[in-house]
């Protein structure tokens, strides 16, 4: 039988069609070694746009131009009026923020952790940067007693979200929503990229390179590099293994056990003449930046304490408007008043 004949100019236009439809395919498919889709997991590998979640979105929000945020975490009972008071711990924060001139851009760069849907809710209603901290058979919508079990939880899932923070590469101040905020902490803190942590203490041993000042977690400024992500990652890795103590604890533990200096870290504890607390009051108001709630053990005691410190504040800026020889006469006898509520807190269960 003979073959049918295949002309010339028909197998021209066959191959023509076949290698173009090749070339089309090379253009528009990657090579075998690239993925279509790269782990997320990969960071040496540059994530699409549909990769980025709510957390990034509102860092870029939040964030300096230096991706630098400024971080509280807050719950139902921070953010809810209660039958025994006129006002919020957020409130009193808030309001600490917008006391001061300087501290008045800061709110632009604040971000709300809410550990619960009314916390949440609060955050948008406040126009702030608001993000949902979930925690799946969990709920921390009531006060979580200083050292309670529930307390402890919450500690730790707080720095877990913030491990988070520094592995997307952000800086930031972590602030518990009890510390008053009456002057600009950020004139105090170095901003340079020598410290890569700069922590509150319960009291100053004078010594701001020492580790043996008591650390408070209710207040640092941490750079986010290998160190500190290390640093967070070695302690949070603890968590399962510390019973009884709350992270504070366990991150002084490791401390003590000179991880500090393992790691590479340069640390610096910072003097309570400016970043002070209930524990240890500033006696200089006059340089005083934050004001920190702690050594308490009730958010009622805190919040009455906090509201007189408020008011010792405001008396002390309205007498240097009314009076110019008060501006310049900085060894005047002003004192805070006995945070009375904190100490008697101790009483109770």
């Amino acid at each position: 039988m003979d073959c049918p004949k295949i002309s010339i100019t028909n197998f021209t236009v066959v191959s023509s069609l076949l290698l173009a439809g090749g070339l089309v395919c090379l253009l528009i498919w990657p090579p075998i070694s690239t993925p279509l889709f790269s782990s997320p997991l990969n960071s040496n590998i540059k994530k699409p746009k549909f990769w980025e979640d709510e957390l990034e979105v509102i860092l870029k929000q939040a964030s300096t131009p230096d991706k630098t945020v400024i971080i509280a975490v807050v719950n139902k009972a921070y953010v809810e009026l209660s039958v025994d008071s006129n006002t919020t711990m957020l409130d009193l924060f808030l309001e600490s923020l917008r006391l001061e001139e300087d501290n008045a851009s800061l709110q632009n760069h604040l971000l709300l952790a809410a550990v619960d849907q009314t916390a949440y809710n609060r955050c948008k209603a406040e126009r702030l940067h608001c993000y949902r901290v979930v925690t799946d058979g969990v709920d921390y919508s009531g006060e979580e007693v200083y050292m309670s079990k529930d307390f402890i939880k919450m500690m730790w899932r707080r720095t877990l979200f913030l491990s988070r923070v520094l592995k997307y590469g952000y800086n930031f101040i972590f602030t518990d929503a009890d510390v008053m905020w009456l002057r600009n902490p950020f004139l105090r803190l170095s901003m340079n990229s020598t410290d890569d942590l700069q922590i509150s203490v319960d009291k100053f041993n004078g010594n701001p390179r020492s580790e043996k000042n008591h650390i408070n977690t209710g207040f640092y400024y941490i750079i986010s590099n290998y160190k500190t992500i290390s640093l967070f990652d070695a302690w949070y890795a603890q968590k399962d293994n510390s019973t009884g103590k709350k992270e504070q604890d366990v991150l002084s533990d490791l401390m003590m056990a000179g991880i500090f200096g393992k790691l590479g870290l340069r640390v610096r504890f910072l003097d309570t003449k400016y970043f002070s607390g209930f524990c240890e009051d500033s006696k200089d108001i006059w340089a005083v930046s934050t004001v920190h709630a702690n050594c308490c053990r009730h958010i009622m005691a805190k919040l009455r304490d906090l509201k007189v410190v408020l008011r010792d504040w405001k008396q002390f800026k309205a007498a240097l408007n009314k009076n110019s020889s008060v501006a310049v006469n900085e060894n005047m006898n002003l004192r805070w008043t006995a945070h009375t509520e904190c100490l008697n807190s101790w009483k109770y269960k």
